[in-house]
């Protein structure tokens, strides 16, 4: 490295994220931009530390550790350390298409493996990797590169989220033909509708992404569903192959009396009308607002917080965040050793900003919903709530009880369900007639992605079941890379 005594001589340090109060009043992004030289201190962090458990990718315990993408991440370190930018980015872009994606919204399984976490602080890998690319775009390094000679085969990439255009990306490399077929109006999936603006702007950082690509020779079809108003089969036979990363769509529901009260939406409904009213003319248009609304947010996890930061922007009167889990500790438990990833308590931004405003971290942990009441109209106008503990059944797995005097009855004109995803929506599947496993996922083993249909593959959330963006990203790589090799016989990509 080129400061083997950085990690002692800086201590860590993020950018300065604009006021909680400022950042509700508009939909920008809300994180700052850190000076170059303390850019390259943070770097210089970095350890010369042997062994790099953060670019390992591995999972322990069902979690991540290290980064999926495998980023040479002591490399561009050291090269940011020494103000090679351009070679950063260059490093970085071997692995990882989409490095200003993961920057902004990747949780940094990578930084949880750190060496230099065991027993400080670890280096702020992710504000690194996104300002390498930032730094990219703004000096004009990133360009479309079109391949230098076509194959003649023709791809279909059935959804544009991450791992969809990750394979296109790497397929269209390869020199072939890559149509995506999108069901939206607007290519980028996930990144498009599920993750908010104010974490990843659509116009100035996602469209840039799509425009790259199309310039490349990718081709986007939007409102294209197939199963629907694109006939699936048609695709087995207009196309050498296909590729499938439909994302795991289908949310996991609450089973309670007066789940059909209006008022009471999935979360994902919520993020997708938001976001698309914020691009179609303005924000007020969402059909679903929260403006003047007491809500409650079901769900603890990345999509529950992004509900929580929409509906603090829209102007929600009060908002509540229920969690069926315990409160995670401040440090690693015992049984959370490094290099797993730190299951500690943590204040995201939404809850930092409803912190601000309403004065307490929304968060009430193991608390579970027992039925909802509506009004005379049929919308919903408060909940139930009944405080649980979790023990062990007669067959040993845990389950939650609930706690006798627990209940409480909490005002609410909007809830939002955020508690995960079932699996893949199964038409699709069915009318190509590829197998599925248990979990209800397109059967396709991890490194071969190809599914029970010749020449179909599979990639991401349809396949691995609800995961993180990065993990998307390997797989649409990892399902192009195969992809390629059937086609072609042998294959150069990564």
């Amino acid at each position: 490295m080129g400061k083997p005594t950085g990690f002692i001589e800086y201590m860590r340090d993020t950018p300065v994220d604009r006021a909680p109060l400022e950042r509700v009043g508009d939909w920008r992004e809300f994180h700052e931009n850190m000076e170059d030289r303390h850019l390259q201190q943070q770097a210089a962090r970095c350890m010369d530390c042997g062994v790099p458990f953060c670019h390992s990718g591995t999972l322990i315990s069902g979690m991540a550790s290290g980064c999926p993408v495998n980023n040479l991440i002591p490399e561009w370190n050291d090269l940011v350390y020494r103000g090679l930018w351009r070679e950063a980015l260059e490093r970085l872009h071997r692995t990882n298409n989409f490095p200003e994606f993961t920057g902004r919204v990747c949780p940094a399984p990578c930084e949880g493996s750190c060496v230099l976490g065991i027993n400080d602080p670890p280096v702020t890998i992710k504000n690194i990797e996104n300002s390498i690319a930032d730094r990219g775009w703004e000096e004009g390094w990133i360009v479309p590169e079109r391949p230098k000679v076509r194959t003649g085969k023709k791809v279909a990439v059935v959804g544009s989220g991450p791992a969809g255009l990750a394979a296109a990306a790497q397929l269209n490399r390869a020199g072939h033909l890559v149509t995506v077929l999108e069901r939206a109006d607007r290519p980028g999936g996930l990144l498009m509708y599920g993750i908010p603006n104010m974490k990843l702007d659509k116009r100035e950082v996602l469209q840039r992404r799509i425009t790259q690509l199309e310039m490349e020779g990718v081709r986007f079809i939007c409102n294209a569903n197939v199963g629907d108003n694109v006939e699936a089969m048609l695709l087995l036979k207009d196309f050498d192959a296909v590729v499938l990363c439909t994302g795991a769509t289908v949310p996991r529901d609450l089973p309670v009396e007066g789940r059909e009260l209006k008022g009471v939406h999935f979360a994902m409904d919520y993020l997708t009308a938001s976001t698309a009213a914020l691009l179609d003319g303005g924000p007020d248009a969402s059909p679903i607002h929260a403006r003047g609304k007491e809500v409650v947010v079901i769900g603890g996890g990345d999509t529950g917080t992004d509900c929580v930061g929409t509906a603090m922007r829209q102007g929600c009167s009060s908002l509540a965040q229920l969690e069926i889990m315990p409160q995670p500790p401040a440090e690693r438990a015992d049984d959370n050793p490094w290099p797993e990833w730190p299951k500690v308590y943590k204040v995201d931004y939404g809850q930092e900003e409803a912190a601000a405003r309403f004065g307490a971290d929304p968060r009430a942990y193991l608390v579970t919903v027992k039925r909802l009441v509506g009004d005379a109209d049929g919308a919903v106008k408060e909940l139930v709530t009944v405080g649980i503990r979790w023990e062990r059944n007669t067959s040993g797995q845990l389950v939650p009880v609930e706690q006798p005097g627990t209940e409480r009855s909490l005002p609410a004109q909007l809830v939002l369900l955020a508690m995960g995803f079932l699996g893949p929506e199964q038409p699709l599947a069915k009318d190509l007639g590829v197998e599925c496993d248990a979990r209800s996922n397109i059967k396709a083993e991890h490194g071969e992605f190809a599914t029970s249909v010749k020449g179909v593959f599979a990639a991401g959330d349809c396949r691995r079941g609800q995961s993180l963006v990065v993990w998307a990203i390997n797989e649409g790589r990892g399902a192009a890379r195969e992809c390629d090799r059937f086609l072609m016989g042998t294959t150069e990509l990564p």
